[in-house]
């Protein structure tokens, strides 16, 4: 693999991890990014971005990054919480009176961010058009009853999370979380990152691949089948077929819990952005935001009865076991195809790892390269 970008002095540990990976895992193409204190110390990326055609991973190419969506989302939320338009301990019917139903009057926009709402999968079998649609979601989840009492346990709740998230920023804003996104981080920062990729986007994107060997998921009627795939109405861990997450049809669509796509230093900016800013633009979350983003709301047994070893704040994973980071000001999400982006205000960090070959939810490619990063930095 020819290896592209540069890593500052005192950062060619990060250069080294990233071309480990390539002789260690069946990297088809990745980026990784780090920016430190404002500024970009890394910036590095490699292989194709095509497997079928060999067309080269560019510098700026981005790439689907599924659940990372939801750190942007999360930020999202954060920042219209800072400004004192959200209250994340209040009742989400505070913002949206239709969702007081059945058993939802009490939860808040904290219990989503932490996954604790008891709606970690949609009940109603909608299709993909419905889905685009937006509206019917909405509708769908104020008719729905909790699985769990609100507050009480917590499960991943996929891409119901973004829906919930997002509608409540619909409601204060007007913009859909894509849409308030762009405005108020992707654009001023001048980020590669979307919820809805632009058409003219498209063609330049990495299209991913799989890995052989990777694990079959559950039956169709497992809940976390129901999770990833909304009933069915997406293919997961389909790709071409349509639908699945090399469709551009699909990749255009505001799915704001799993619909992210991302260059590699979009998403380490977004989270810089938010941490220490970049450049000469102040950051976005004020320490006491972090503060509050960053303290525990979720870990131990899901309620589907599996610790993997995660911790949750509001919206972000934090440092674990599952996911290592810098520290306990560290917060991020990672993606299915083993990307990761988080941000760490004591550090100063921006970070992000992006690849188009699916290795598996959860693999060491990123958890190698932020060893990498932490030894750069003296952790």
């Amino acid at each position: 693999m020819e290896q592209h970008g540069w890593a500052d002095e005192g950062f060619g540990a990060v250069a080294d991890a990233f071309a480990r990976n390539f002789a260690d895992f069946p990297e088809l193409g990745a980026a990784t990014a780090v920016h430190v204190d404002g500024r970009r110390v890394a910036d590095l990326w490699g292989g194709v971005a095509d497997e079928a055609t060999g067309r080269p991973w560019k510098q700026d190419t981005a790439v689907p990054v599924f659940s990372c969506a939801k750190g942007a989302v999360s930020l999202c939320a954060h920042l219209l919480a800072q400004e004192g338009r959200l209250d994340l301990d209040a009742p989400v019917a505070r913002y949206w009176p239709e969702f007081a139903r059945h058993g939802k009057e009490a939860v808040t926009s904290r219990m989503v961010l932490g996954h604790r709402a008891g709606l970690p999968a949609l009940d109603a079998v909608l299709g993909f058009e419905e889905l685009a649609a937006w509206t019917p979601v909405v509708r769908a989840l104020e008719e729905q009853e909790p699985l769990w009492e609100p507050g009480t346990a917590y499960e991943y709740h996929g891409h119901v999370f973004g829906f919930l998230i997002g509608e409540v920023v619909r409601r204060i804003t007007g913009l859909t979380p894509g849409a308030y996104f762009r405005r108020v981080v992707g654009e001023p920062f001048g980020l590669r990152a979307w919820i809805g990729l632009p058409a003219e986007e498209q063609e330049a994107r990495a299209l991913l691949a799989e890995a052989e060997g990777r694990p079959a998921g559950p039956g169709p009627e497992h809940l976390l089948t129901r999770i990833v795939t909304m009933n069915g109405a997406l293919a997961f861990p389909g790709l071409h077929e349509p639908h699945g997450w090399n469709d551009p049809e699909l990749l255009g669509t505001e799915l704001p819990g799993a619909g992210a796509t991302a260059s590699a230093d979009g998403l380490a900016g977004l989270y810089a952005a938010a941490a220490t800013g970049i450049g000469d633009r102040q950051r976005l979350l004020t320490p006491a935001t972090l503060t509050d983003a960053t303290g525990e709301v979720s870990s131990g047994e899901g309620w589907l009865g599996f610790d993997a070893g995660a911790r949750w704040g509001s919206g972000f994973l934090l440092d674990s076991s599952f996911r290592p980071l810098l520290g306990p000001r560290s917060f991020g999400n990672d993606g299915a195809g083993g990307q990761l982006g988080f941000g760490d205000d004591e550090f100063g960090v921006g970070f992000a790892y992006v690849a188009n070959r699916m290795v598996g939810h959860g693999d060491a490619r990123a958890n190698r390269l932020v060893a990498a990063v932490r030894s750069c930095l003296g952790g």
